[in-house]
């Protein structure tokens, strides 16, 4: 298979460590081809550093590759925040709703989206479709826009295309709906019992609503969906992605993996392993925000299953396809940013201070 390394590449987005690009993160982006980064609050303080950082990125890729890099975050607001200090924090989805204005909702994604836009990113993994069954304290809780399937959709599906409007790839996340279990991925092993046709009727439909919607990607979870496949959770399961996301939905968007650093993936898998298997199911995007050796030997291995095996061939070509195109799409490029002004911070920090009043008001 030729350019291996560039398409495989493709399909792989890594986390930052620290707060300066490293000769690691360099050499990543060199020699794998990655096709994204992530980063978090604890990459930067302020939105100078946070520009200087998307900048170095940026300026690197274009040495090493012909095609630009995702920068992405998970800017949800309330505890998912990932924004430089300089900017206050949206409150959370479920406090956007609690007085069922969707003028505010709808305003909340436009001014997420224009700042990330902004600042430099162009994939933010947000919205959640997830249904909060349980206390604001919850994996999900206070992440969710509704405890009913129908508040979910009549909200998340307004605030994923105001981030669409500003050029940022919405990624609605958790499928099949991560709001269906009391575990937390990141730490414990989720086994969903449930009713099949209890989960299709209600966690899946938010995301149904998003694909006919044309969202742009769905992020899939590490749950075990015990009545379809017991073996597998469903970030790496090739039964569940192709039974409903390919076959059943007819999503032909980019299909992405939750963190296969998640302890529930990573302590019984292995990266090696869960990143073969990731390919296998076919996702189109896996993140893997291990430290770099682990993420070097992961992919040095899934090359070599990839060279021996015409099946994972044509699934890394489909994927790389996509993901170009998506790229295409949103009009990706390497260039520069301007640095933000004092004036420009002001103008947001008004606009969260609006909505942030909003939610309150009865």
């Amino acid at each position: 298979m030729e350019n291996i390394e560039e398409k495989l590449g493709q399909m792989i987005i890594v986390r930052m460590y620290g707060k300066t690009v490293s000769d690691e993160l360099i050499d990543i982006i060199r020699n794998y081809k990655v096709g994204g980064i992530i980063l978090y609050s604890n990459n930067y303080d302020s939105a100078d550093e946070l520009i200087n950082i998307i900048n170095t990125l940026k300026e690197i890729n274009s040495k090493y590759n012909q095609y630009p890099l995702f920068i992405g975050t998970d800017q949800e607001g309330g505890r998912v925040n990932r924004m430089p200090h300089d900017f206050k924090n949206i409150k959370s989805s479920s406090k956007l709703v609690k007085n069922e204005n969707i003028e505010n909702v709808k305003m909340a994604g436009h001014v997420t989206g224009k700042l990330l836009n902004r600042l430099g990113f162009n994939i933010n993994f947000a919205p959640v479709l997830d249904i909060q069954r349980f206390g604001d304290s919850h994996a999900i809780g206070d992440r969710c826009f509704g405890k009913l399937k129908e508040d979910v959709i009549k909200f998340a599906i307004p605030y994923m295309n105001e981030l669409k409007k500003e050029n940022i790839i919405p990624v609605a996340k958790h499928f099949p709906g991560h709001g269906a279990t009391k575990r937390d991925s990141h730490f414990l092993f989720p086994i969903v019992t449930k009713p099949l046709e209890e989960l299709e009727r209600d966690d899946m439909e938010p995301f149904e609503e998003a694909i006919k919607n044309n969202v742009d990607a769905i992020m899939v979870s590490h749950m075990v969906i015990s009545k379809i496949d017991r073996l597998y959770p469903v970030s790496i399961s090739r039964k569940i992605i192709k039974k409903y996301l390919k076959e059943k939905y007819n999503f032909n968007g980019l299909i992405i993996t939750d963190d296969l650093k998640m302890k529930s993936i990573s302590l019984l898998y292995g990266y090696k392993r869960a990143l073969s298997r990731a390919i296998f199911a076919q996702n189109d995007i896996i993140m893997i925000g291990a430290n770099y050796k682990s993420v070097k030997i992961a992919i040095d291995n899934a090359k070599k299953a990839i060279k021996k095996n015409s099946y994972l061939q044509s699934t890394v070509e489909e994927s790389f396809n996509k993901i170009i195109d998506k790229k295409v799409e949103y009009n990706l490029t390497d260039n520069k940013i301007s640095d933000i002004t004092a004036d420009e911070i002001n103008e947001f920090n008004n606009e969260i201070s609006v909505i942030n009043s909003n939610c309150s008001k009865i």
